[in-house]
């Protein structure tokens, strides 16, 4: 077989192996997510704190959105791990208080961003952006799924009163916690997020059995 004289040889494939950790860059990217938010953080903000370049970034990551979906888990994974420790508690009103008192505590911790990543993430974004927006949203509903089902088992268990309403004992938890971070993005201290704890608790234990 002849080759023609114009013909080029086939490409080689390109590329070096990943010369950083991948892990290690998803927590930075997750961090700078969480200060900036998702249309905030650019692919410079993000290329930058990841020390890669951005097309190492789509590389590893594919695209913006699928790293935001990452950093999201990273976020859950490392710090929204505490809302599943919190809900396990035998007691539903010590679960929802201890929720309530550590969610004070996480959005207000120094050397990291204030508030929650998802809590109040993506709540209005460019109309491209609203798959991600959705999916955040889906994180929210999942969030509050628990706790509705941590009150249901509230009640089934002699903790809390027959008559409480489970949708909106979880929702305003819910509420209290997007409120929460909020404030705490807005300089709000531990202190005074615990004091806001401590009156969301005592409309907890109105439910009490």
């Amino acid at each position: 077989m002849t080759i023609a004289k114009n013909a080029k040889p086939a490409s080689r494939p390109r590329g070096r192996p990943r010369a950083f950790d991948r892990d290690e860059a998803l927590a930075k990217a997750a961090e700078t997510f969480w200060r900036l938010g998702y249309e905030g953080a650019s692919i410079a903000d993000l290329t930058a704190v990841m020390g890669i370049t951005p097309q190492s970034l789509y590389s590893a990551f594919t695209s913006k959105a699928d790293l935001y979906r990452e950093a999201l888990q990273w976020y859950q994974d490392h710090v929204g791990a505490s809302t599943v420790a919190a809900l396990a508690e035998g007691d539903a009103v010590i679960a929802l208080t201890r929720l309530l008192s550590e969610a004070a505590e996480e959005f207000t911790k120094k050397g990291r961003p204030h508030g929650c990543m998802i809590s109040t993430a993506v709540l209005t974004c460019a109309t491209e952006n609203e798959p991600v927006a959705r999916h955040v949203s889906d994180l929210r509903g999942a969030t509050l799924a628990l706790i509705r089902a941590r009150v249901e088992r509230g009640i089934d268990e002699g903790q809390l009163s027959p008559g409480t309403d489970p949708e909106a004992l979880a929702r305003f938890v819910g509420a209290m916690i997007q409120g929460m971070s909020v404030q705490a993005q807005d300089g709000a201290s531990k202190a005074a997020l615990l004091a806001l704890a401590r009156h969301a608790v005592t409309e907890i234990e109105r439910h009490r059995a």
